[in-house]
């Protein structure tokens, strides 16, 4: 029977999903800064006896108390650098890391990360939002390299930068004036279009830093 290892990380905004009641399901509380999180889900995963073959790795953060997106390189702080690049770009790499050896070697697989637009450096015409970019930018060169080095060791993953779109959800609560109308996506619409895409894409493609519709974003 496959399994679906869901991970959250403050049970107090985790509620619909601790309320499902599936044998399929196992929710695991996540921090993906903490190392001892991560081990502790590598071991609940080889009780299981899991190999898991379809990876999402959602966390991220663009705000929390105290921190804000930077408008100017004065509001830069070396602090909320260091929180966003632990969330954003290593907390990814390291949960990798320990799951990746878990993973199939030749059957087609995928392990992907949310990214963001703005990690774009080619695509960067309004400047500010220093830590988050950088972060952003970071990932996805992470997840490049890590395909490379995935082609000799796993030759069927498929590795992925996606961009889910502007999606209604508390990391974008703050910014959604600004946002088109028909631009902002349910966590459902964007949800589905990721596995869509992702679930389309091959180990050839691996790599690659695209947009909710599939389409490849510039580094």
């Amino acid at each position: 029977m496959s399994r679906v290892f869901a991970s959250y990380r403050d049970p107090r905004s985790a509620t619909e999903l601790l309320a499902i009641d599936d044998d399929r399901l196992r929710c695991v509380q996540l921090d993906v800064t903490q190392a001892t999180d991560i081990r502790q889900l590598v071991q609940l995963i080889e009780h299981d006896q899991g190999r898991p073959d379809f990876v999402i790795h959602c966390a991220g953060i663009l705000h929390e108390k105290g921190i804000r997106p930077e408008k100017a390189l004065s509001q830069c702080d070396a602090d909320t650098l260091k929180r966003l690049f632990a969330v954003n770009s290593i907390g990814p790499l390291m949960l990798a890391q320990a799951l990746i050896p878990l993973m199939p070697r030749r059957q087609k697989s995928h392990f992907t990360v949310l990214s963001a637009m703005v990690g774009s450096i080619s695509d960067n015409r309004l400047g500010g939002w220093y830590a988050y970019r950088a972060s952003k930018a970071a990932l996805n060169q992470f997840m490049r390299t890590l395909s490379i080095e995935c082609r000799r060791t796993h030759p069927g993953l498929c590795v992925t930068s996606i961009h889910p779109g502007t999606t209604d959800t508390g990391l974008s609560r703050p910014f959604q004036a600004n946002v088109k109308n028909g631009k902002l996506y349910t966590p459902g619409q964007s949800a589905g279009r990721i596995l869509s895409v992702v679930g389309q894409s091959t180990a050839e493609q691996s790599g690659q830093f695209v947009n909710w519709d599939g389409q490849p974003i510039s580094p």
